[in-house]
């Protein structure tokens, strides 16, 4: 299997079912890069049938599923971008380095972050350049955006703005440009392996 997979709900929920059945379904899990379950209800702060065999996921989206905690996310070295917007997320950022060490992006807008201390442990994400905290109480504090990049120098983008007020480019599109560079790279290796004489 070759190319970009990305799972959604209903097709992950068929998969999850048949995990233990499947074992070609298995290797299809492995090779998951983007997995959307948005507006499906997590059990007790956890996403049933999310686990750390999503080895090569990059692209997790979680909005409004009922989060109150990211404690019990799998670990995935390969995450880069996070989206957990309108859940109920007021701390325990803290296992996210440990859990997504490679994250660059993180969408935490419309949680119930009030203060800067609930974003500090954001630091040991040494890679995180964007992070979306639109609509959390924490933005009504004075000097918001100073504190937030002096907080976490890392950061390019907070709220889609750079500290100059500079809009971010569509991240989507930048995923997207990327990804089509990739296939090209992997298609001119492929083409430089087959004309190969052995």
């Amino acid at each position: 299997m070759s190319g970009q997979r990305t799972l959604t709900l209903d097709v992950f929920s068929s998969i999850y079912i048949n995990l233990t059945h499947s074992d070609e379904m298995f290797l299809f899990v492995l090779q998951v890069k983007e997995l959307v379950l948005d507006n499906c209800r997590s059990n007790e702060g956890k996403i049933e049938g999310l686990t750390d065999e999503f080895e090569e996921l990059e692209f997790l989206s979680t909005i409004n599923v009922g989060l109150t905690t990211v404690a019990h996310l799998p670990k995935l070295n390969k995450l880069k971008k996070l989206e957990l917007s309108d859940n109920r997320i007021s701390g325990g950022l803290e296992v996210l380095a440990a859990k997504c060490p490679n994250l660059t992006h993180l969408n935490l807008s419309g949680n119930k972050i009030k203060d800067l201390s609930t974003i500090e442990p954001l630091k040991e994400l040494g890679t995180l350049k964007s992070l979306d905290l639109f609509n959390c109480e924490v933005t009504n504090l004075n000097e918001y955006r100073d504190n937030v990049f002096k907080l976490l120098p890392q950061l390019t983008y907070l709220d889609g703005y750079d500290k100059d007020d500079k809009e971010a480019p569509d991240s989507d599109a930048e995923v997207y440009a990327e990804g089509l560079d990739d296939d090209e790279d992997d298609e001119d290796e492929e083409e430089d392996l087959s004309g190969e004489v052995g």
